[in-house]
Formats: structure tokens, C-alpha cells, sequence
């Protein structure tokens, strides 16, 4: 795979169109992690923005991506990071190899300032509450193993005010779409399965929160929580 710091001549494209395509990804990239409230983006995706321009060099693509994430990095600040899709623990439909490879390949962008300068001046204050339901459903299914049935995920919100039934609350709105949401951006996975006892709906942590520094940073906040609990039982 060609690097951004080769000769592109290869491709035989001008600097002008090369720039051009990498400013175009990187544009890509920026609006649609900020309107979709950083869902993940498929590498599928910025590879057509590519192809639509009827450029057809196999290695291309690549190419810019590569730059794109470059720039990315040194001047706004943010990581292009890839996430490996994750694989269901449920049996799966035998698919080809290109098949699993294209669904394998998404993007997420993750800030690189430091915490408490991302804090300061960056972080959206109106936003805090989906980082936070994200967390606590998250971590309600880590601590069941990793995977959860949702007739058993629903009882352990409802302890904390959260219900499925409930489609105006004052902070979160329609909860069973703010779950759903916490789905699209890939921190679960959800799955229907069929058994006999009728149909089961299971959340699976996913790609994002296996993902390493997510993964590290929330093991390490739960078990604040925990250790809190516990010193808290002792005192008393």
C-alpha cells in the first residue's frame, strides 16, 4: 500500500488533484463525524468519493486516506483512527471474504489535545448526557460479560429512572431511540436471536468499546466507581 510520503506520480495526477481529493475526504470526514454525533464512518465511503470522480488507480484511495489522516493529525488535531468491526458471538450466515472486509473498515475521529485542555475549550457541555448514558449502558452490559438480553438491560436502567416506555424524558427524550443511537455509533451491537422460547433481542459491546483507549479508560472509570462503593461500605 502506497504511503503519502511516495511519489503519487504513479497515479498520474497533478498535485492540484491529489490536494484537492484530500481536502475532500478530510471535508467528508469532519461534517459527517459532527452530523451524525460521530458515528463511524465507512471506509466504503470516502473510497466512492474518490471512484465517483472517475479516477480508477487501484491504490488511490488508499493514498488519500492516508494523507487525508495525516492532515488530520498535524493540523486539526484529531486522530483518524480505524475500528475493526466487531464479530457477534451469535452463529453467523457464511460470507465471502470481500464481504467481511468491506464491512470491517470505519473510521472515528478522537481528539489528541490533552484531557484537561479538550475539556476546557473543546468538549460541548450540551452533549454531556449522551457520553454519559453511553457510559452507564455500556457498562451495565461489560459488567454482565459483554453481552446482555434486553429484558434484563431494562431493569437495571429503570433503578436509575430510565424507562423503555418513557418517549419524553427531560434529559435523553425517546430512551428505546437514545439506545438505538448508542447502536449507530457502534458502542454496541444489537442482535435479534431466534430460540424457543420466541425471539430475543441481546446488546453486545462493539467495535468502539473494545476499541483500546476506550476500552482502557472506561475499565478504569468503573472501577473507580466500584472501589468507591466498596470504601464507602467499609466507612460504614
Amino acid at each position: 500500500m502506497p504511503s503519502f510520503g511516495e511519489d503519487f506520480s504513479q497515479f498520474g495526477i497533478s498535485v492540484e488533484e491529489k490536494d484537492k481529493l484530500v481536502a475532500e475526504v478530510i471535508r467528508y470526514v469532519l461534517f459527517k463525524s459532527e452530523q451524525s454525533s460521530g458515528c463511524p464512518i465507512k471506509r466504503e465511503e470516502l473510497t466512492q468519493l474518490i471512484t465517483a470522480k472517475n479516477y480508477r488507480q487501484r491504490n488511490l484511495p488508499a493514498f488519500v486516506i492516508n494523507e487525508a489522516k495525516s492532515k488530520l493529525s498535524s493540523i486539526f488535531g484529531f486522530e483518524m483512527r480505524e475500528l475493526q468491526r466487531s464479530r457477534s458471538s451469535a452463529p453467523q450466515i457464511p460470507r465471502s471474504s470481500q464481504q467481511v472486509a468491506a464491512d470491517a473498515k470505519s473510521y472515528i475521529l478522537r481528539s489528541q489535545l490533552p484531557a484537561d485542555v479538550y475539556k476546557a475549550f473543546v468538549e460541548d457541555e450540551n452533549k454531556s448526557h449522551v457520553t454519559a448514558l453511553t457510559f452507564v449502558v455500556t457498562s451495565i452490559v461489560r459488567l454482565a460479560g459483554g453481552k446482555i438480553n434486553e429484558e434484563n438491560l431494562w431493569p437495571h436502567l429503570r433503578r436509575l429512572g430510565l424507562s423503555e416506555t418513557d418517549e419524553s424524558h427531560p434529559v435523553h427524550g425517546n430512551l428505546k431511540l437514545a439506545l438505538e443511537a448508542i447502536v449507530q455509533r457502534r458502542y454496541l451491537h444489537k442482535e435479534k436471536v431466534d430460540g424457543p422460547e420466541g425471539n430475543a433481542t441481546f446488546y453486545e459491546l462493539a467495535e468502539r468499546s473494545l476499541d483500546g483507549p476506550i476500552n482502557d479508560g472506561m475499565k478504569e472509570h468503573i472501577a473507580k466507581i466500584v472501589n468507591k462503593d466498596i470504601t464507602s461500605v467499609d466507612a460504614d
